[in-house]
């Protein structure tokens, strides 16, 4: 089958429904086809504590759960047994997908590459503006799901000739033990890792994470706790500190803002929250702003206005930042690589797709000033 067919097929979120039958057509089998989940998975859950009568607290992200026997996680897919904590959803694919690394996005990462991305059900955090509820915010046993082990995800990415393996979607983060162990495969066959996430994770496992992939991508909601209590059922804090982490590593960074209309599109936070970019992580990691389209529990607003989100790229720039995009404007400039230096147009896209690229290396054509990023 044809790379182009594969995308049809899969297109509007239907990843799951391939299975590896559909891979045969003039192409050799992979070692396993894809089944239908049989039940969830009882793979034992890093980072947690056994405590006195069968309790654990779970180390994984900030909200450390203290679970009773047969107790759930906030994230709906890890469970106390009998005093031992469990992942549910390891090899548990819910939705899975060939996209283009522009998608994620990720500018300033291999350009005009494809990535083989996948899911599992659950979230550790509940945005009211969740694009894609239907398997964040639901249970495992409440999806559909594939098993696809780590070696059958790294087997797939090479055989679809997609460079990276990209863990998006829902969060990444609670299918941690997947995700490391497949990173680990997907590099054993010369391809990349990179991580969508909501940042939401404790230092000790970023820090084994940041070992296992080359690039994360950071949702940061707000510049405010209240927005996070309220719409995001998290914290502000421990994203923050996060994205140093992840700054001061060798990993490649973005981030991505999407802006909602009267929630938190405030000029004076959005001036902060650049000023604080620059100062902690420096003014060379991407920051996207992305327009937001009304779903899931917020619908009552309109999409993000256009002026709103030039405004906001404006104020960035103004603070230091030297490459701030919008993202949902196809078209628009802002979607554009322009070298701080000379201002010399290097990477043009029309909304996934790349157009032109002006780089000898990862320096400008014009000027010969270095863009940060990977770039091969």
């Amino acid at each position: 089958m044809r790379r182009r067919d594969f995308l049809q097929r899969t297109a509007a979120g239907s990843g799951w429904l391939l299975t590896y039958n559909s891979l045969r057509k003039g192409q050799r089998l992979l070692a396993v086809e894809a089944s239908p989940a049989a039940g969830l998975s009882r793979v034992e859950a890093r980072y947690y504590d056994r405590l006195p009568d069968r309790e654990i607290k779970c180390r994984l992200c900030p909200r450390f759960c203290q679970l009773g026997d047969k107790e759930r996680g906030f994230c709906g897919v890890r469970e106390n047994q009998n005093g031992k904590y469990y992942t549910l959803v390891y090899g548990q694919v819910a939705s899975y997908n060939i996209d283009p690394i522009e998608k994620k996005p990720l500018f300033h990462f291999l350009p005009g590459t494809m990535a083989f991305s996948l899911a599992t059900a659950g979230c550790n955090v509940a945005c009211k503006f969740c694009q894609n509820w239907e398997i964040s915010q639901m249970r495992p046993e409440q999806v559909q799901s594939r098993y696809l082990p780590p070696e059958v995800v790294a087997e797939t990415a090479a055989h679809y000739n997609c460079p990276i393996v990209a863990y998006t979607y829902s969060e990444p983060v609670i299918f941690y033990e997947f995700m490391y162990d497949t990173s680990l495969q997907v590099r054993r066959k010369g391809l990349r890792n990179t991580v969508i996430t909501n940042g939401f994770i404790n230092p000790e496992p970023l820090a084994e994470l940041i070992k296992v992939v080359e690039a994360i991508k950071i949702d940061l909601k707000a510049y405010n706790q209240d927005f996070y209590t309220n719409y995001v059922r998290g914290e502000l804090k421990p994203v923050l500190e996060s994205i140093k982490q992840i700054a001061h590593s060798k990993v490649w960074l973005e981030i991505v803002y999407l802006v909602i209309p009267t929630l938190n599109d405030d000029p004076k936070e959005i001036r902060q929250m650049a000023h604080w970019l620059k100062t902690e992580i420096g003014p060379d990691y991407p920051l996207h702003f992305s327009r937001f389209q009304p779903m899931y529990l917020i619908k009552n607003l309109p999409p993000t206005p256009l002026s709103t989100l030039e405004r906001l790229r404006d104020i960035a720039l103004e603070e230091g930042l030297h490459y701030v995009y919008l993202g949902n404007v196809p078209g628009h400039p802002g979607e554009n690589t322009y070298c701080p230096n000379c201002g010399q147009l290097v990477i043009e896209r029309y909304g996934y797709t790349i157009k032109k690229i002006s780089l000898s290396g990862n320096k400008c054509r014009h000027c010969h000033q270095t863009i940060p990023g990977v770039w091969s």
